[in-house]
């Protein structure tokens, strides 16, 4: 009779213990996804200052309208999103809204994140609440007024900004599609690489057209497959070698941002992914326009 008792109770105990176990191994393998997406974002380059603990902010970039400096995204509940439920994290990647209802500016570049799946953003989450947490306040940003009013960017999204997740072409390829999600919502390559008008907005008809006035000023080149001023004359392989080693088919190096860029992420995606990417970028319509001339 005895025996008999304990057979429910240790069926519900190796039951407990097995939907532990699966759900430790959802967890881990989200996490993993999550640092490979994590990766493909940018995130290490512009969240960790120089010589600072990783993605504990405190990155300085310099823009026409001041300097802003990155937050703190480790887990720390203090001074990092360790406090953040993933319905904050998700209206702050996908909206540009932090978790007291302020916007953010977009310099943080949730006009592009705002593609990003749920369970992508999720898996995101999940990867950054996996490391140990830095405890580092936030520096202030050295914006002046007026352009230092959160409340002014309501009307700023309201111009310039379209949220939604990414939507695949359905008359296009997988890898073209795949090219597109990495291209436009994780990489935000527009970002750097399109001219900005004098409101910080990318400038509609110039996307991946290069401009001199990059992150802390520095020249971006475009990587439209124009032959003369783009990267026509390149092939799949040389775009997927630079996205790889950082060097160009002159064998040249990248420097500046996009050697963090390819050091701190874009070396780690995988090759069906980097030749996506490349599909997509010479898959794009050629634009005429040398940045080092305007």
């Amino acid at each position: 009779m005895l025996a008999f008792q304990w057979r429910p109770i240790a069926a519900a105990l190796a039951l407990t213990l097995l939907t532990r176990a699966i759900t430790a191994a959802a967890n881990e393998g989200a996490a993993a996804h999550g640092e490979y997406l994590v990766r493909a974002g940018g995130c290490f380059s512009c969240h960790t200052a120089p010589g600072g603990e990783a993605l504990a902010g405190g990155r300085a970039l310099a823009t026409p309208f001041g300097t802003f400096y990155s937050p703190n995204i480790t887990p720390d509940p203090a001074t990092g999103i360790g406090r953040w439920t993933g319905a904050q994290f998700l209206r702050a990647l996908r909206e540009g809204i932090r978790p007291d209802g302020a916007n953010y500016f977009p310099v943080f570049p949730y006009t592009s994140f705002t593609r990003i799946t749920e369970d992508d953003a999720l898996a995101m989450k999940a990867y950054l609440f996996s490391l140990p947490a830095v405890h580092q306040q936030n520096r202030p940003h050295d914006v002046a007024l007026p352009f230092s009013w959160r409340f002014l960017q309501t009307g700023w999204k309201l111009l310039f900004f379209t949220p939604g997740p990414f939507q695949p072409i359905p008359d296009r390829s997988d890898a073209y599609n795949r090219g597109a999600y990495l291209v436009n919502a994780f990489g935000h390559c527009g970002e750097c690489h399109t001219p900005r008008n004098l409101l910080g907005a990318t400038r509609s008809g110039w996307r991946l057209a290069g401009t001199p006035d990059g992150p802390d000023g520095q020249l971006v080149p475009n990587i439209t497959p124009d032959p003369a001023t783009g990267i026509g004359k390149w092939d799949k392989d040389d775009v997927v070698e630079l996205l790889r080693t950082g060097m160009t088919p002159e064998r040249s190096k990248v420097k500046g941002a996009m050697r963090e860029v390819v050091e701190d992420g874009l070396k780690y995606l995988n090759d069906g992914d980097l030749k996506a990417i490349a599909d997509y970028l010479l898959a794009q319509p050629p634009i005429v326009h040398d940045p080092a001339k305007h």
